[in-house]
């Protein structure tokens, strides 16, 4: 029998599939964000519809890049004020898309707030600690490590234990300590198994 997350799922994968033949440099990016997310709120001790929720908006946290020119998502060097601004609207691009199936109005939210920072530096609102939704703080952290262990066009992968020290030294400025603490303790099961050096 096929469940509402499965259709969901379904309707999702080929979203992100979407996504992906638009920016080729994150090829797959949503997908390893997705289940990482999962993963890490399993960890946090969530329950099944929670996980089921961060999962979902995880496959879908950057659906906004599809409103992204593709001169800018594409660029092999560094951005200038104008892209920049133009990429950082890609959340509230990401909320505007979601939001219009009435069924995923908490998923529109944790995709709008995913680039919020613990510090309240983040964007698109300038939120901070429990004011970001669980499943965005979640997201943030697993967008973090897929983007530090991923090919981009302007820097090189950054290894593992590099990733490990930044998200560390970022804990209660970008990350919610909670949840960093969580991904730390159980790194070998949630984030190295992604990655080969």
């Amino acid at each position: 029998m096929i469940t509402d997350f499965d259709m969901y799922h379904d309707i999702i994968e080929s979203l992100t599939a979407a996504l992906d033949a638009k920016d080729v440099y994150t090829s797959g990016h949503s997908t390893r964000v997705g289940n990482m997310a999962y993963d890490l709120a399993e960890n946090l001790g969530l329950d099944d519809y929670n996980l089921q929720m961060i999962h979902i908006a995880g496959h879908l946290h950057d659906i906004g890049k599809i409103g992204v020119p593709d001169n800018i998502l594409n660029k092999k060097n560094k951005l200038n004020t104008y892209e920049w601004e133009l990429m950082k609207s890609h959340p509230e691009m990401g909320y505007n898309i979601v939001k219009k199936a009435a069924s995923l109005k908490e998923i529109s939210n944790i995709v709008l707030h995913h680039h919020e920072r613990w510090d309240g530096d983040g964007y698109p609102k300038g939120l901070s600690k429990d004011e970001i939704p669980l499943g965005s703080r979640i997201i943030a952290v697993c967008d973090s490590i897929d983007a530090m262990r991923s090919n981009r066009p302007y820097r090189k992968i950054a290894s593992n234990t590099e990733c490990y020290n930044e998200i560390l030294k970022n804990k209660g400025i970008m990350y919610d300590p909670k949840i960093t603490d969580c991904i730390i303790e159980n790194w070998s099961n949630i984030v190295v198994s992604y990655y080969s050096e």
